[in-house]
């Protein structure tokens, strides 16, 4: 049997919550949305390029997602001395590019377990706990929160119309 891209249960993004409450359910509202866009595709229709020679795909979304996320939260916010799933020096695209359907799967698992790491490393932390950027500026946690809200919002966008046109599927 061929994976397929698995059905997601969306929560609803709360309507009356407190800011951090707030935050982290419209930040899972979004991923939850990425990842249906997705569902119930092949690995090979994850790959299909919306306009070539265009690369955007479901699956880089999910894989730059995974990266993003990363990179805020982990990277940035705690510190942590870790490297890139996807980016290289030579193609800091990569999570765009030269996808391998056969690692759809595993790109799906990484995206759960680095926003599960996430999470963990955002719970119990203040959202007015600051951290300096590698350019010099200072943010707050915050601003990460927002920041991936913003993201995931434009690139869920980008997921509807590249899911749209590979079976016409729309909403989610």
């Amino acid at each position: 049997m061929t994976w397929t891209a698995p059905q997601i249960e969306r929560s609803d993004a709360p309507v009356a919550a407190g800011e951090r409450d707030m935050l982290q359910g419209w930040l899972d509202f979004h991923r939850d949305t990425l990842l249906a866009k997705c569902a119930g595709l092949t690995p090979e229709q994850l790959v299909r390029a919306s306009n070539p020679p265009s690369t955007l795909t479901l699956l880089g979304l999910v894989r730059h997602l995974t990266e993003v996320e990363r990179w805020w939260f982990r990277q940035c916010f705690a510190g942590e001395r870790i490297g890139s799933l996807y980016f290289t020096e030579d193609d800091p695209d990569a999570d765009f590019n030269g996808l391998d359907p056969a690692a759809a799967e595993a790109d799906f698992a990484a995206f759960r377990a680095e926003t599960a790491a996430c999470d963990t490393v955002a719970a119990g932390r203040g959202l007015d706990e600051t951290f300096t950027t590698s350019n010099g500026r200072t943010l707050n946690l915050r601003w990460v929160y927002v920041h991936l809200i913003e993201e995931y919002a434009r690139h869920n966008g980008h997921a509807d119309l590249l899911r749209q046109g590979i079976d016409g599927a729309t909403g989610a």
